[in-house]
């Protein structure tokens, strides 16, 4: 499922018009980036909570020329599903 696909399914289920369920849709995403954003998690009871993994400063190698580098620290986005989303899938 892509997003117009979402928007149209959501549009379908809340009896909305298109053009308001791509607003919730879009509202959606951007307050959960925003908060991932400032490093909050944001958690929706019975579906997951989304979060932040922070990753530390590594070393790997070039698979090409084989050199040795440091990969720099980053954040991550990570998703754990809720136990209602697991038991839904079996």
């Amino acid at each position: 499922m892509n997003k117009s696909e979402l928007v149209a399914a959501v549009a379908d289920r809340a009896d909305l018009k298109r053009r308001d369920a791509a607003a919730a849709v879009d509202a959606v995403v951007d307050v959960i980036t925003e908060k991932l954003g400032q490093g909050e998690e944001v958690s929706i009871i019975g579906f997951g909570t989304f979060g932040v993994k922070e990753r530390a400063e590594r070393t790997g190698r070039n698979p090409r020329t084989g050199e040795t580098i440091t990969i720099a620290a980053g954040k991550s986005p990570v998703f754990k599903a809720g136990k209602a989303l697991k038991d839904a899938l079996g």
